[in-house]
């Protein structure tokens, strides 16, 4: 059917069943009649023409405010029944209470193409698209993600606290008109879109005074999927991630070539398991000879074929590599999708034949796989990064570099890493399936530039982040595109918004760079989770801990006020001149024991959550220049120059003991990690050392806690269970989020 908007009173009278709560009206259709009933109501009223056809009444002026006798009313509905127009179909007059509040907010419903239906929260009511202050969420929702949409609006202070002598907004009413919603979304397939708006703030009620309802051609419910159990996932991808042995095809002599870079990869760094390079001449390729044909490879030896040739061979060459037992392929071979119709048929008969053979495929057009507990690099890409907990999907190779650059300049490591390619048969959504069943993998990081299956997308990034981190970025933001603008709700659902609400909701942490992403996520891999938003900072320079409370307060952290048992006993450790308030700024009046003993005081005190540490590197740094100068050795300039270094060392180290032993996030912020890198700061290689991120400025680093705080309120927020706090015992290494509790 082709879209209907219902007329004012038919949406309220659809939306009222669905618990939506309304001012009081009544729809009449004379003058008079519209007198009787503002009479029946009590004054001052509000009048509206309504109309079958009629959407946007505000825009025509077919409203009257403010009404206060029945002559006045009167008067009003004969002005506005002459205003009647051919096509407005079948019109009434529309005769309601008037209600005043000090906040108004829209609340809606929309269906994006690929995320499905889709919760709408904003502030402002009329003023909305000018504000743009809106938040999405996936229908169907549950209590606590109704709860939660307030709280994610940039202004849901104005909500959720007393505002202007009124109370905070009544959370079950507000949650009541979301779930309504969200009900009407399952029922009602056919309805595409529901404006309510404004919602007036009346007592703390929210109250409904317009209403438009757009129906469509109904909506197909997402196809229902079994959940895989771990063990089913683990085996499926075990070929592709823990290979025994490697088909590479198409290797060449040549060293610019696909087929030479990843067979040098894979032995330069040391691939657990057995190498069976393929090429058509069978010449030696690295010291090493090759096969002349892939039916030469021993049967049952290979679970991994590498292909680097051209695409007009590979579905016979997936044929052959299955007949040797090969249960998995990576295609970098471009020309397909990517390359026009021509390309397109030449993919889908690829995964056709590979669904046939029972093969899990990445790419084609993709740039390679990683595996470190392996020591798999098969990648036509650098660099090789350390173990460790985070494993990458991207939609774009290129980014996978940049995280996998990120890991290697930090020393936080990756497990598993792959590029999608053109995302032929496997999604990004499938490696995330695997990410959260596989031990190695504590934390996710994720690149991508769209959804092709919005319900099978969210149905695995929902079960992912119960369990685990999931830091994202997103691309091609630029690109996107709005609903048709035929309600406020439609022209307010632009793509990033609705996407940014339905991963907001699932508990994603969405990075705003390549950089910041790395970051998050390795800090999550990292720091234990705070078990609240307060925070401390400690500083040895006042002008960063300014900067760092204003950037604290930006991020919605609580800088709490110093706690007086804590301001005594750093009394007695340091000269009177230090800040005595929280940020910390001992002025220069420590000790080479002071800071090890202040970090330790502070993690261990009840009222902090967590801590923001500069300063470090500041040692070392003047060690840098003593010891880059003509006079070192010599002077007593190598004995300065050790000590720097070596407190640098030992602040970085107790940072990280105090943290792990009181269960507190603490992170370490110092611009010498980029500025000093020339001669390598002691101070931001000890953190390295530790394990842990150095953040650039203190800046970086609270919007890392930041993201910490998010995950872990999100993670209280689902469990409902005190004791998921990821806090680790006294003594028991590095603090990691356990991710399968």
């Amino acid at each position: 059917m082709a879209t209907q908007t219902l007329s004012e009173h038919a949406s309220k009278r659809l939306l009222a069943g669905y618990g939506i709560p309304f001012a009081r009206e009544e729809f009449v259709a004379t003058a008079d009649a519209a007198a009787d009933a503002a009479t029946r109501l009590g004054f001052p009223v509000v009048v509206k023409l309504c109309g079958d056809a009629i959407a946007h009444k505000t825009e025509r002026n077919l409203v009257r405010l403010g009404l206060g006798d029945a002559a006045a009313v009167r008067a009003a509905a004969s002005e506005l029944l002459g205003e009647t127009r051919p096509d407005d179909g079948a019109v009434g007059l529309l005769v309601a209470e008037m209600v005043s509040g000090r906040r108004e907010l829209i609340a809606g419903l929309v269906r994006d193409p690929q995320l499905g239906p889709c919760v709408m929260l904003g502030l402002g009511g009329i003023l909305t698209e000018a504000l743009g202050d809106v938040v999405f969420a996936s229908a169907p929702l549950a209590e606590a993600d109704a709860r939660r949409m307030p709280q994610r609006l940039a202004a849901g202070h104005l909500l959720t606290q007393p505002f202007r002598g009124e109370g905070p907004v009544d959370g079950a009413a507000l949650s009541s008109v979301l779930l309504g919603l969200s009900q009407l979304a399952a029922e009602r397939p056919d309805v595409a879109s529901v404006d309510l708006n404004p919602l007036i703030v009346r007592d703390g009620m929210p109250l409904a005074v317009d209403a438009l309802v757009q129906l469509g051609e109904s909506a197909q419910a997402p196809v229902a999927r079994p959940t895989p159990s771990d063990a089913d996932v683990l085996e499926r991808f075990r070929p592709l991630f823990e290979p025994g042995g490697i088909v590479v095809s198409g290797v060449s002599t040549h060293p610019g070539k696909f087929g030479f870079v990843t067979l040098h990869n894979l032995l330069r760094f040391g691939y657990q398991g057995e190498l069976f390079p393929v090429t058509r001449e069978g010449s030696d390729v690295l010291g090493r000879s090759t096969l002349g044909d892939v039916g030469d490879v021993p049967e049952g030896a290979a679970d991994l074929v590498f292909m680097c040739t051209p695409n007009k061979v590979n579905v016979e060459l997936l044929r052959r590599c299955a007949a040797r037992g090969v249960r998995a392929a990576f295609v970098t071979s471009a020309g397909y999708g990517e390359a026009g119709e021509r390309g397109r048929q030449m993919e889908r008969e690829l995964v056709e034949v590979a669904d046939e053979l029972g093969m899990v495929m990445v790419g084609p057009n993709g740039q390679g796989v990683v595996s470190t507990p392996r020591s798999m690099c098969a990648q036509i890409v650098a660099p090789y990064p350390p173990p460790g907990p985070i494993s990458v999907v991207s939609q774009s190779g290129n980014l996978v570099s940049s995280f996998l650059n990120y890991a290697v300049e930090t020393g936080v490591g990756v497990a598993r890493a792959i590029s999608c390619g053109n995302s032929a048969q496997l999604r990004l959504a499938d490696f995330l399936e695997y990410y959260a069943a596989d031990p190695e993998t504590q934390v996710a990081l994720a690149y991508l530039e769209g959804v092709s299956d919005g319900a099978r997308f969210i149905d695995v990034v929902r079960r992912f982040t119960a369990r685990k981190p999931l830091v994202l970025v997103k691309g091609g933001v630029a690109d996107e595109g709005q609903r048709a603008a035929a309600s406020h709700t439609g022209s307010l659902a632009t793509d990033d918004r609705v996407f940014d609400g339905v991963v907001g909701q699932l508990g994603v942490l969405r990075a705003p760079n390549v950089e910041e992403a790395f970051e998050w996520a390795a800090t999550l891999a990292t720091q234990p989770l705070p078990r609240g938003r307060r925070t401390l900072v400690f500083t040895t320079a006042g002008g960063w801990g300014v900067l760092a409370a204003d950037a604290c307060a930006a991020a919605g952290l609580e800088l709490l006020p110093l706690p007086e048992d804590l301001r005594a006993k750093i009394d007695g450790m340091v000269p009177s001149r230090w800040s005595r308030s929280n940020p910390i700024d001992l002025a220069g009046g420590e000790t080479r024991e002071t800071i090890p003993e202040v970090l330790e005081l502070i993690c261990a005190h009840p009222d902090v959550d967590a801590v923001i540490h500069l300063g470090l590197g500041i040692q070392a740094a003047s060690a840098n220049v003593l010891k880059r100068g003509p006079f070192y050795p010599d002077y007593g300039l190598e004995r300065i120059v050790a000590f720097h270094e070596r407190q640098d060392r030992r602040y970085a180290a107790a940072a990280r003991e105090a943290s792990e032993r009181h269960g507190k996030p603490v992170l370490s912020a110092t611009e010498l990690v980029h500025t000093d890198r020339a001669y390598g700061n002691a101070g931001a290689l000890g953190v390295k050392a530790e394990g842990r991120v150095c953040y650039p400025s203190a800046q970086r680093a609270v919007r890392a806690l930041r993201a910490l705080v998010d995950y872990s309120e999100y993670r209280g927020g689902i469990s409902r269970r005190s004791t998921d706090r990821r806090r680790r015992r006294p003594g028991s290494g590095r603090s990691r989020p356990r991710s399968d509790e």
